[in-house]
């Protein structure tokens, strides 16, 4: 892959110190008068002090995207477009280009210099996702990132400087994590987005402080740096214009007559007359991430990586906003059938890749993957801000050699054993109706394991085990029978409760056993025939 090398171009960088409000004459040259702002000259004695900006705009031009956004395999690569029916070369590698491979030759063309070439066809779906990949990667050194172009991003940086060390060491820490993840970018600095920009376009990687600076930065600059259309840049070379300094020195009102207003105003952004306010992106809260293979796998441990790493992938999402999930859904795509999709479920929120990893691995064992996987996606589930609690350190030498687990973390490894369906929590409620005092929740939707507060019934005699319905027993002279005859223990304990909710009972019971030794939880009904009844069980 062709990567551009330029050596830096550093220009004027003053300390910042505040420009002094002077008054603005207007520039007059020989073939007419534009007005660019300048500063009334010094008093002798005086030196000038640099208008160094508040703002500082970083562009990343990414001129090899449509290459770089497919992935290619190793060898020689181009990528071609469909034009006017045809497949002609949009752009090609640094080992094609040596092979005679040029942009706008077709496909057969290029094949025949290079029988080995491969050929992909341009996806702008995974250029649009390069780009919004790299543009959550960029929002960790400015909280301010805005994609000018389909190629290209800007920062601005200005607020960033004293966090990273420096302007300096700012942009080679952008420099060195680009190259590591695999883009080749062309960078400028500037105090207007637009300047910033159109140095980016035109490859010089400029840094740019001074205001003054920008006129004399972007004079050279050819007019295909800017982004005007064709039909503009044409008639402007028809006239012998060919540079943006061309267009400073020609007359305001004429210029904006026969090229347009907007050229104009572009002009007066660039040069930081004019405001140029722009839209900021903001990466999505809810995380989706594909893996997709080239060809179909059905190795298991192949698949487990691929699964932790867009669990890492997830891991530095959440922990850029602060926030933690519960739940995650791994979807596993085939070519001749639905996809295979695997659910996982915490009791608390987190962000850790090894936490979530841990659950993975024991569900993993257990999922059915009927056919081979061509693509991975892992999809997380509602994001919350997430509080960590501060904790001691320990300074003893003592350290256990198998891990300790809470109960909630036992509860989502039982839940990714055998199943949510079977694991189920106890919550008890102050109400005295058995049927209403002890229910069953979902572990996976609290936060925390609930500690039972049983304290409203100190004395009382509760089974662990109760039936969701009364059981009727036979009698035997007027005894309850359930598995022999019963013989009363405890009791009675007299209920009548409920009657502000049309639910109420008149019940007295009794706790009893039978021969085997097994206790009960019993009641008989004192409104009506005195049935008797199984209400629980004790342990």
């Amino acid at each position: 892959m062709a990567r551009v090398r330029q050596t830096p171009v550093w220009l004027r960088d003053g300390a910042p110190t505040p420009p002094e409000k002077t008054p603005v004459v207007k520039r007059v040259d020989a073939d007419g008068q534009y007005g660019l702002p300048l500063a009334e000259a010094p008093a002798a004695g005086n030196a000038a002090k640099p208008s160094i900006s508040t703002h500082l705009w970083f562009a990343v031009y990414l001129p090899s995207l449509p290459l770089q956004a497919v992935s290619p395999d190793e060898g020689l690569c181009a990528v071609v477009e469909e034009q006017q029916g045809v497949h002609r070369v949009l752009i090609a590698d640094a080992r094609a280009l040596e092979a005679g491979v040029q942009p706008g030759q077709t496909s057969n063309a290029a094949l025949a210099l290079a029988p080995d070439l491969h050929l992909e066809v341009r996806s702008e779906l995974r250029e649009q996702q390069a780009l919004e990949f790299l543009a959550t990667w960029l929002e960790q050194f400015s909280s301010f990132v805005s994609m000018a172009d389909r190629d290209l991003l800007l920062l601005e940086i200005a607020g960033s400087l004293k966090l990273f060390g420096g302007l300096k060491a700012l942009r080679q820490t952008i420099v060195d994590g680009l190259k590591q993840q695999g883009f080749d970018a062309l960078l400028s600095i500037a105090p207007t987005p637009l300047a910033a920009t159109w140095l980016a376009r035109a490859g010089q990687r400029a840094c740019i402080r001074d205001k003054s600076n920008i006129a004399s930065a972007l004079r050279s600059l050819s007019l295909h740096c800017l982004s005007w259309p064709p039909t503009i840049c044409e008639s402007l070379d028809k006239v012998g214009v060919a540079t943006v300094g061309d267009c400073l020195r020609l007359p305001r009102d004429g210029f904006a007559r026969r090229f347009g207003v907007a050229r104009l105003l572009d002009l007066d952004r660039a040069v930081g007359r004019l405001p140029d306010p722009r839209d900021a992106w903001r990466s999505p809260e809810s995380f989706v991430a594909d893996f997709e293979m080239t060809e179909e796998q059905s190795d298991r441990e192949l698949l487990l990586a691929i699964c932790e790493e867009l669990l890492q992938t997830h891991e530095r999402f959440l922990l850029k906003r602060q926030l933690g999930t519960q739940q995650l859904l791994f979807s596993f795509y085939h070519l001749k059938s639905a996809a295979t999709e695997l659910h996982l479920g915490a009791a608390s929120l987190s962000r850790s890749a090894r936490y979530w990893f841990e659950l993975l691995k024991i569900r993993f064992e257990q999922l059915g993957i009927p056919e081979p996987v061509i693509a991975v996606r892992l999809r997380g589930g509602h994001a919350r801000a997430l509080s960590t609690d501060t904790q001691g350190l320990s300074f003893t030498d003592d350290r256990e050699t198998s891990p300790r687990y809470s109960m909630s973390q036992l509860a989502e490894r039982l839940i990714a054993r055998v199943g949510r369906q079977s694991v189920r929590g106890v919550v008890m409620r102050r109400d005295h109706r058995p049927q209403f005092a002890i229910s069953e929740r979902d572990v996976l939707k609290s936060s925390t394991i609930e500690k039972i507060d049983a304290s409203w019934v100190d004395g009382l005699q509760r089974p662990l085990w109760m039936l969701s319905e009364p059981v009727l027993l036979s009698t035997d002279a007027g005894h309850p029978v359930y598995r022999g005859r019963l013989r009363l223990l405890a009791g009675p304990e007299r209920f009548e409760t409920g009657w502000w909710d049309e639910d109420g009972v008149a019940r007295d019971y009794y706790v009893a056993s039978n021969a085997a030794g097994l206790r009960l939880w019993v009641f008989r009904n004192r409104n009506t025939d005195g049935a008797w009844y199984l209400h629980g069980l004790f342990g």
